[in-house]
């Protein structure tokens, strides 16, 4: 099985879950055994690939700024696509641009996804009983990539894909396991570091960088 084949998947439940008049938004970045996987909760049409007219990648985050200092500060994504992402209006993300940017996550071997791939009009949560209904499509997804940890934000993802109740405050720098098939994967909640969790940003920051000195330092390009 390949991600693109759980695509398809994702489509019908955006019509159900999601915003009729909007596209689902999947996965980016490194997808053979990458250091970190990503999971945030869903994305909004604040994102320019969930428009209908968009033929690019369907990734996170596409048109977004504030989220991208998270990745620079934890270096994982260069300084000099960092700086164009902060010079860019929305409207200014292109097909090339997009694919320049999860190049450059790529190169940092790490992945970014979401546990619902629902795509909302707005920010408003996803109830438990909708982000369940995507776990096991994620966790096909982990299956494929095999990523060495996983990164998990907010207390609802990390407690839904955990399968007990997270408060990430009692747990920063904390990891857990799930097994998936045969394999078992560490899993780290973290604060969710925008929207209304945009104050937690630099605690989000200062725990991924924490974790990655400890799990892959010695690894990677750090």
């Amino acid at each position: 099985m390949k991600l693109n084949d759980l695509k398809k998947d994702y489509d019908k439940m955006q019509s159900k879950y999601g915003d009729k008049n909007l596209d689902s938004i999947y996965s980016g970045g490194c997808e053979d055994n990458p250091d970190i996987c990503f999971v945030f909760m869903n994305q909004t049409g604040k994102n320019i690939a969930s428009e209908k007219m968009w033929h690019g990648r369907k990734s996170p985050w596409l048109g977004s700024k504030k989220i991208w200092t998270l990745f620079y500060k934890t270096n994982l994504l260069s300084e000099d696509i960092y700086k164009k992402i902060e010079e860019k209006k929305r409207k200014d993300w292109d097909y090339e641009f997009c694919d320049k940017v999860y190049e450059d996550i790529t190169k940092h071997h790490i992945f970014i996804t979401n546990l619902g791939k629902c795509t909302q009009t707005d920010a408003r949560p996803l109830s438990d009983d909708v982000l369940k209904k995507y776990l096991n499509l994620l966790f096909k997804e982990i299956d494929i990539i095999k990523p060495k940890i996983i990164i998990t934000f907010g207390n609802q993802v990390s407690s839904i894909i955990l399968n007990k109740k997270i408060m990430v405050s009692l747990n920063r720098k904390i990891s857990h396991e799930i097994k998936i098939n045969k394999n078992i994967y560490r899993v780290y909640p973290v604060y969710y570091p925008v929207g209304n969790g945009i104050f937690n940003m630099d605690k989000a920051i200062l725990d991924i960088n924490w974790i990655i000195n400890k799990e892959i330092k010695n690894n990677i390009y750090l």
